[in-house]
């Protein structure tokens, strides 16, 4: 059992705007054996039928928030708040805290030198990790995120740039970033810088347990 203290921990946060190639990174680190924690995950995992988020969420949004089966309607909650940031903060109020304990606990129970967590909302929620030893940012400009979007989700470049508009801006997420990956190029340039940052991350780990 690890230690209850995500501070005994060399911890990395990975973020990044839509498209940035956050999950083609996590893959990667994954492959190197690095325990990755997607905090997308964590809230997807959360929001099942029956569990106490998802009757929060219902009990602030509406019931019309359900789908017959009882599962969260996911098309309907992210046109709720989608462009209404106060009605996304309500939604993050009731997830991010959940989300936070959630990844706090694979933290402490994380054996291996270094962990990394996926968090797209860093910029905003920077100071409810304050325990992570680095950020890593996934660096894109948005001319590439939006010829990304087009053509990952078929959507229109007016859709693509609201996406991106409503998300914390470029300059906010390369503030907080003690690395940054410039990932305009191929998703397949990122396996040697990965590797790089590896090493660093592993020699960082040893070094603050004590055995560098």
């Amino acid at each position: 059992m690890g230690s209850a203290d995500p501070r005994a921990r060399f911890v990395v946060a990975l973020t990044g705007g839509i498209a940035s190639g956050k999950s083609a990174a996590s893959a990667q680190l994954s492959a190197l054996g690095v325990p990755v924690f997607d905090a997308d995950i964590v809230a997807r995992e959360l929001v099942q039928a029956g569990s106490p988020a998802l009757s929060e969420i219902a009990s602030v949004f509406g019931e019309s928030m359900l789908l017959p089966d009882g599962t969260l309607d996911r098309r309907a909650m992210r046109e709720r708040v989608f462009g209404d940031a106060d009605e996304r903060r309500r939604l993050e109020s009731i997830l991010h805290p959940r989300v936070r304990a959630g990844l706090l606990a694979s933290v402490s129970e994380c054996g291996a030198p270094y962990c990394v967590l996926v968090i797209p909302l860093l910029a905003e929620l920077r100071a409810d990790y304050a325990f992570v030893d680095r950020v890593l940012v996934l660096d894109v400009s948005p001319a590439i995120q939006v010829s990304r979007v087009v053509s990952r989700d078929a959507a229109t470049t007016a859709a693509a740039q609201q996406i991106i508009a409503v998300q914390a801006p470029r300059a906010q997420r390369l503030a907080i970033a003690d690395d940054v990956i410039d990932n305009d190029g191929a998703l397949d340039r990122l396996a040697p810088v990965l590797a790089r940052l590896h090493a660093r991350y592993l020699d960082a780990a040893h070094r603050k347990h004590g055995r560098g």
